[in-house]
This record gives C-alpha cells, sequence and structure tokens, in this order.
C-alpha cells in the first residue's frame, strides 16, 4: 500500500480527556521498560479508541520499534508467537499483554506475501510509525498514545472519524478486504458494538466479498464468531451480519433455516438468546459458546431429526445422529472445541428430561451438571415457539427448583402418569413375537 509522507495530527492527550492513570499498571510496566531500553513505545488501536469514546478498554495493546527478539531481550517473560504475523506476548503469570513491532506496506520478500486472491499470507515486513499507522484496518484503531509525551498521534483522520462516529477502512476497501477478509466480520463487530455507522466507501464492496471469508480457517473464524456474539452487543450484531450477507459464511445452516422458518419462532429464539446473552455479558456474568451453538443450530437438528424419525429411528437415537451431522456440517466453517460441542450435545439431549417429573427423576436431573443450561434453554424455546406445554413445563420445573422436599413430593404426584408408545424400528423388522 503506497502512501504519501505527511506529519501527524498531534494533540494533548489531556485536552482529549484521558491520561495515564486510565492505563492498566501492567500495560504501564512494559511501556515504561521499552522506553527506558531507548525504544519507542505507544499504546495503539482500540484501548485508544475506546478511551476517546469514554469506554472502558478491555485490552491494552503495544506498538514498539523493537522487534520481537529485542522486545524478549527487555522483558524476559515474552513469548514469541505467530508465523504469518510474529507477536510478542509479555507474561504476567497467566495473564499477557500484547507487544506488537511496527509494520511497512507488504513486499515481495518472504516476510510479507500475498496470496493470489489478494490476501496476505506473510505480515512480517517490519517499519516506521507513520508506516505502521496507514496498513492498520479502520482509521479510528490507527490512534496512537505516547504517555510520556501526553500526546495522541493521528496519521489518518482517526479523530474526525471519532468526530463522525463512523468506521473508514484505510486505504482501497476491496483491496483491504482481499488482503483480510476477517475484516468485514471486525466493521460488523465495531459497527454494532459502539453504535458507529460504516462509512459508504468502506460499506459498499462487502456484499459482494462475503463469500470470501469461506476461505479462512474455521478456527480463526469460531474465535471471530465469539467477538462478534459476546460483545454484549449481539442483537445489533446479527441484524448487521444479516444485513451485509456475512452471516451465511458463519453459519449456512442456521440462514438457510431462517429462511424456511415460516413460523419466526427460530428468529425469535435467537433473538431472544442473544438478548439475554447481552445482558449476563453487561452485568459481569459468565456466558458459554456451547450455550450460542446450541441456539444458532437447534433447528437444523430438529429439521436432520424430523428426517431420522420419518426413517423410523427411535428418538434418543434420531438425535443423536441429528446432533452429529449437524455439528461435524458447523465445523467446516466455525470450529467448534470439543469441549463446547459435547455440551451443546447434552443441552439437547436432556430437552427430553423435561417430560420425566416422577420424584425420583426429577430430583436425580436437579443434580445433573447441565441442568441449569438446559433449563434456561427450555425457557427460551418456550416463549420462542409460544407452546403452552412447553411453558407449563418451564414453570413446572422453575417452581420444583424452589421448592421444599414435602412440596416437591406434591408436585410429583399431581402429574398425571402417560405412558409413552414405543416407537417400533422399521429398520430392525418387526418385532418377534
Amino acid at each position: 500500500m503506497k502512501h504519501t509522507h505527511h506529519d501527524p495530527l498531534v494533540i494533548s492527550a489531556s485536552k482529549l480527556g484521558i491520561s495515564k492513570e486510565s492505563i492498566n499498571p501492567k500495560a504501564l510496566t512494559i511501556l515504561r521498560a521499552l522506553h527506558e531500553a531507548n525504544y519507542d513505545a505507544y499504546l495503539v488501536g482500540g484501548c485508544v479508541r475506546d478511551l476517546l469514546l469514554g469506554v472502558e478498554p478491555k485490552d491494552f495493546d503495544i506498538a514498539t520499534n523493537a522487534h520481537p527478539e529485542q522486545i524478549k531481550a527487555v522483558l524476559p517473560s515474552t513469548r514469541i508467537i505467530g508465523r504469518r504475523f510474529r507477536l510478542a506476548h509479555v507474561h504476567f503469570g497467566r495473564e499477557y499483554y500484547e507487544v506488537a513491532t511496527f509494520r511497512a506496506p507488504h513486499n515481495d520478500s518472504d516476510h510479507g506475501q500475498v496470496g493470489h486472491e489478494g490476501r496476505i499470507l506473510h505480515d512480517n515486513v517490519y517499519g516506521n510509525i507513520e508506516e505502521d499507522a496507514v496498513r492498520r484496518d479502520f482509521a479510528i484503531n490507527a490512534l496512537f498514545y505516547d504517555i510520556f509525551r501526553d500526546e495522541v498521534l493521528d496519521f489518518v483522520g482517526g479523530m474526525d472519524d471519532l468526530e463522525k462516529r463512523q468506521l473508514r477502512l484505510i486505504g482501497d476497501p476491496e483491496t483491504r478486504y482481499r488482503e483480510d477478509p476477517v475484516r468485514m466480520l471486525r466493521a460488523i463487530r465495531f459497527a454494532g458494538k459502539l453504535g458507529l455507522s460504516i462509512e459508504a466507501s468502506s460499506e459498499a464492496p462487502i456484499r459482494e466479498l462475503a463469500p470470501l471469508l469461506e476461505n479462512i480457517a474455521s478456527a480463526r473464524l469460531f474465535d471471530e464468531v465469539l467477538k462478534l456474539f459476546h460483545s454484549g452487543q449481539a442483537l445489533p450484531v446479527l441484524q448487521l451480519l444479516r444485513d451485509y450477507r456475512l452471516f451465511h459464511s458463519l453459519f449456512p445452516a442456521t440462514e438457510k433455516a431462517l429462511q424456511s422458518d415460516q413460523s419466526g419462532h427460530f428468529l425469535r429464539l435467537i433473538e431472544d438468546s442473544l438478548a439475554n446473552t447481552d445482558k449476563r455479558i453487561n452485568a459481569g456474568m459468565s456466558v458459554t459458546p456451547a450455550f450460542l451453538f446450541a441456539v444458532m443450530l437447534w433447528l437444523p437438528m430438529k429439521q436432520l431429526e424430523a428426517g431420522y424419525r420419518e426413517e423410523s429411528y427411535p428418538d434418543p437415537q434420531g438425535m443423536q445422529l441429528a446432533a452429529s451431522d449437524v455439528l461435524a456440517n458447523q465445523v467446516r466453517f466455525t470450529a467448534v472445541p470439543r469441549r463446547f460441542s459435547n455440551v451443546t450435545r447434552e443441552i439437547w439431549l436432556l430437552q427430553s428430561r423435561f417430560d420425566y417429573k416422577s420424584c425420583r427423576r426429577a430430583t436425580s436431573f436437579l443434580e445433573n451438571r447441565r441442568f441449569r443450561a438446559a433449563f434456561d434453554f427450555l425457557c427460551l424455546r418456550s416463549v420462542a415457539e409460544n407452546d403452552v406445554n412447553l411453558q407449563a413445563s418451564a414453570a413446572w420445573w422453575e417452581e420444583f427448583q424452589k421448592a421444599d422436599t414435602e412440596r416437591q413430593l406434591d408436585m410429583c404426584k399431581a402429574v398425571p402418569h402417560v405412558k409413552k408408545k414405543r416407537r417400533r424400528n422399521k429398520r430392525r423388522g418387526p418385532a418377534s413375537e
């Protein structure tokens, strides 16, 4: 990416309302260590943007003219990671802070290769601060904060974009998206999370280039999915992903199911779940990717299960097979680690246990480690599907959890016993006389 040299806009950080007091002490330790070793070191990217927007930063990223090995010499707890993009992670116990060397525009060397579709294969051409600024993605993410001079440096008009509350790619948008298609997802995440508009020229190529995401490693897309839907603003993010035709590249089976769902129940299930997730995240509570995938893939799984039922598979087996099919298909697009996909499967399979309300089975079910997640899923389904039977079941289990032993016994006795018909498996032939 060629650019013309120009001096940055330099603004007093104090006048912008930010100071060293807002910076994580461990990030300050890194900045001071590099400074004392005669290297330049700045806070950069999202933390500077968030400080200027009055948002508490989640991460404090640092940019420096020191190379990874030089960073490690100054800060021995550093681990150098990555091949495509070498980074220094400075560790403080289990916690680490990312320190990146200034990058320059890509060249034809082994350190700066670009693939035939324009995607960056290697990104280890080192440069100076101005070169680093112009090769970042969005102008609002290319602001540098020098804590030693109390200055914010803006090479690319990021301050103007913050004033306009807009996202604008640095350079030619199509070229930049082709270099790294994940930038399209980042645009959606920042727009949704921060309530920003996407500048017209940066927005224009997204729908056409959306299929490029299918060339991105599924493990990387899994990480992006978590950033998108665990941002605290998942509802607007979902709408934007669908509007810009990016959702299909992440959850193709989900998008197909949404298109075919005439009732609208599935969309409501997803929206209610995401609203609940946003509420939990913004209240500082934990969430699990397993629940997100259980919601997103529920209807695709149920549609496959219906096919197995038509072939006369028993209910538990049909759901097991459908769950395996839908999860195996999903990992081709977003790799779901087994520790999460196994929990997703459990949440689905446990839904049938809410039908059994004998005292022995009900009290045993309460002790199941996945009960709470399965129950939350039942409650969401009961509302989204507007099913009176599910709603009655959810209400019964809500009361059962809070009741004392005597009340639990009375509740179980009051439930009419219905003997379920056993489904004959036609595939195995008729039952013997």
